[in-house]
């Protein structure tokens, strides 16, 4: 039998499209084994599957001066011989890298074992842990036709990213019931990403009296950023995290608020929501977001708002005219050509267990 490693953590979005593929991996008979960090996001949600899961020692590499960044080498050290020894004792055929820090340790140690390791890169630019483990890498998964430039051309494939399948299937009307909502005004969902993004938070909840007079909301604020006082808002609902009604919500929604992380954003133009993207903002991050974001506003897809532009007015004033104008939004996504990117990654990993 055939034996893949997959990894990658951190956030849901370093995971969520590992569990895109899985269904199709197991369908084409891999046994597969998973490698992540001891307590992140991608524990719960990949034992929950029911897959061998197995945790190694992870640090960060910031950009940025934090005490942490003494210990943190040493952590990816460990992590390394960790990975290696992992890798020997298992014995993949290939492993596949989603991204995330905790990747680092693990794709380099493929190479050393003489494991094909394969990564994806959701962002526009390759973010840190991808860029160090591109030189160990047999193929470069890109979700961005402008990413394959700057990649070697030896190893850069457009893939797209892999969208979990049951997401196309949501009921409207089990989500109605779940949220109590009624059918006589729109919905409008927020989704915060699953470490939450407290500035879009604050600003929908500052909003939300004017919102709630035209729209029903859901709101997905990330672990731990629920208010309280707001649980019996008439029109308002709100969840740390959701699984297994995400599809139903989707459906429910007529309009969308994300940041722009790549995953989130594929998996909204993909059912073909009008949307809002708020990127992280570059003093935040690398500036990956804005790219992405940008890219998703040339092609029709989606309305961007930078985070230092939000007031109330103009948070407002934007969701009004997202949804007055979600007709153009649909068109142009609905006319887009969608990669198939779990076959064309399912393919690429064939090639590699083979070669």
């Amino acid at each position: 039998m055939k034996h893949i490693v997959l990894t990658g953590g951190g956030t849901a979005g370093h995971v969520t499209p590992n569990i895109a593929l899985i269904p199709r991996l197991q369908e084409s008979g891999y046994e597969i084994s998973y490698i992540g960090s001891y307590e992140g996001i991608e524990k719960k949600l990949i034992e929950e599957l029911g897959i061998p899961y197995y945790g190694i020692s992870s640090g960060k590499l910031r950009r940025y001066f934090d005490p942490k960044n003494f210990s943190d080498p040493f952590r990816v050290l460990k992590g390394f011989g960790q990975a290696k020894k992992l890798l020997k004792e298992l014995k993949p055929d290939v492993v596949f890298s989603k991204g995330g820090f905790v990747t680092v340790p693990v794709v380099i140690a493929a190479k050393r074992c003489k494991i094909p390791a394969i990564i994806h890169e959701s962002d526009m630019t390759p973010g840190l842990a991808n860029k160090l483990c591109i030189p160990s890498a047999a193929k470069i998964c890109c979700n961005f036709p402008e990413t394959v430039d700057s990649l070697p051309k030896d190893k850069a494939v457009l893939t797209g990213t892999p969208i979990r399948q049951e997401l196309l299937n949501g009921d409207k009307e089990a989500a109605r019931k779940f949220c109590g909502f009624t059918s006589s005004k729109p919905v409008l969902m927020v989704i915060g990403g699953s470490l939450g993004a407290a500035s879009v938070n604050e600003n929908i909840r500052k909003i939300l009296p004017e919102l709630l007079k035209e729209f029903q909301v859901i709101h997905l604020c990330g672990k731990g950023k629920t208010d309280e006082s707001l649980n019996q808002t008439e029109g308002y609902v709100q969840y740390e995290y959701i699984k297994k009604e995400l599809p139903d919500l989707f459906a429910l929604a007529d309009i969308v608020i994300s940041r722009a992380g790549a995953n989130a954003i594929c998996e909204i133009s993909a059912l073909n929501k009008p949307n809002l993207l708020i990127p992280l903002s570059a003093k935040a991050s690398r500036g990956d977001q804005i790219l992405n974001a940008r890219s998703f506003e040339r092609q029709g897809y989606s309305m961007v708002m930078e985070e230092e532009e939000i007031t109330e007015t103009t948070l407002l004033n934007s969701i009004r005219e997202l949804y007055a104008n979600r007709q153009s939004y649909i068109d142009a996504m609905a006319a887009s050509s969608h990669l198939d990117s779990i076959t064309r990654i399912t393919e690429l990993i064939e090639e590699c267990t083979r070669s």
